[in-house]
């Protein structure tokens, strides 16, 4: 039985977590959430944190999800002035091995530590163990990535997916295509534009500049509120949670959530039959737990599945909403025992 820490390191907020582990699993001994900005580095933070833990905790391995690019080991938080190397980390925390990884390889590691009640199962498919397992995540942005199982270790692989472009496949997402591309002259449109948090904001002011459908309060104010702020978004309230939450009662919003799932469906369409993830498909990510009603009742499996001749090949494909958004940090917890 040893002990690791595992943390989800963000510019807000910082989750950590104390587990012991052993071949028959792991055990949370504690957990604590921090707010970031009130350190001026991880390893204080790390050192409060073991000190409130109850006993003596002797961990001996650690490894902590970024939200942010990690190379060799070491990462510049982009809302943070934060450098982290996890040899200096693991130096001064007296640790034996540390590992610093991309919040969404995190969430690769932590598929295979959910259960059947942290999912939502919208198309059971025909499990196959030994194919590749595929990850998307609608959140800030649209991360993507996959795990290939690796003589009975899966390994994840990081991808940047969600950079690919946006392929219309109506006459209205085309017109939304043309749209992003004049109001930010820009010379070609990525999925994530549109599939994200930032991409229900830009779907609600498309179809509210064609004026197709009359704009309500307060709805309409809040938008508005968030595009006078340009450049310090961070006081104004999020408008994309806002326009979720009134779908079911607001007709622009509604709209925009059916175009914004519609979308997210063919996007992981297009990632299944990139890799054939007969091993399942997780959708995760902070929009996906928050909208998993409308994405239940709405158009993403129908889309996911819409590929013309090679539709049938992704009916055995199984796909799975990730309920527990937890996942970062039990992926963080798992790797930890890899490497420990």
């Amino acid at each position: 039985m040893i002990q690791l820490i595992a943390g989800d390191i963000g510019g807000t907020k910082t989750i950590l977590r104390l587990v012991s582990s052993d071949s028959s699993g792991q055990e949370t001994l504690h957990e604590q959430r921090f707010v970031s900005g009130d350190y001026t580095d991880l390893v204080p933070m790390v050192k409060d944190f073991l000190a409130a833990a109850p006993g003596n905790p002797a961990p001996q391995a650690a490894c902590f999800a970024i939200a942010g690019p990690v190379v060799n080991n070491r990462s510049q938080l982009t809302n943070l002035a934060w450098m982290l190397s996890s040899d200096r980390i693991a130096e001064e925390l007296n640790l034996n091995i540390v590992e610093l990884i991309n919040d969404f390889a995190a969430v690769g590691y932590g598929v295979l530590g959910l259960t059947p009640d942290d999912l939502h199962t919208l198309q059971p498919g025909i499990p196959n163990p030994q194919a590749p397992i595929a990850i998307i995540g609608a959140g800030t942005g649209l991360g993507q990535g996959f795990l290939i199982n690796c003589g009975g270790q899966y390994q994840v692989f990081p991808s940047e997916g969600g950079h690919v472009d946006f392929a219309p496949r109506s006459e209205l997402e085309f017109q939304l295509l043309h749209y992003l591309l004049e109001k930010h002259s820009i010379s070609r449109v990525s999925v994530e534009r549109v599939v994200s948090g930032q991409g229900i904001i830009s779907i609600y002011q498309f179809l509210r500049d064609r004026k197709s459908i009359t704009e309500s309060e307060p709805l309409a104010q809040l938008v508005r509120n968030w595009e006078q702020s340009a450049g310090n978004r961070s006081q104004v309230a999020d408008p994309a949670a806002a326009i979720s939450k009134a779908a079911t009662t607001d007709r622009l919003a509604g709209r925009t959530m059916e175009i914004f799932i519609d979308a997210y469906g063919a996007a992981a369409g297009n990632l299944a039959l990139t890799l054939l993830p007969y091993g399942g498909l997780y959708a995760a990510g902070g929009v996906t737990a928050k909208n998993m009603s409308l994405i239940r009742q709405g158009s993403f499996l129908s889309a996911f599945g819409h590929k013309g001749r090679m539709s049938p090949l992704l009916k055995d494909v199984p796909v799975h909403l990730v309920m527990n958004q937890s996942v970062g940090l039990i992926g963080a917890a798992l790797r930890a025992a890899q490497i420990a």
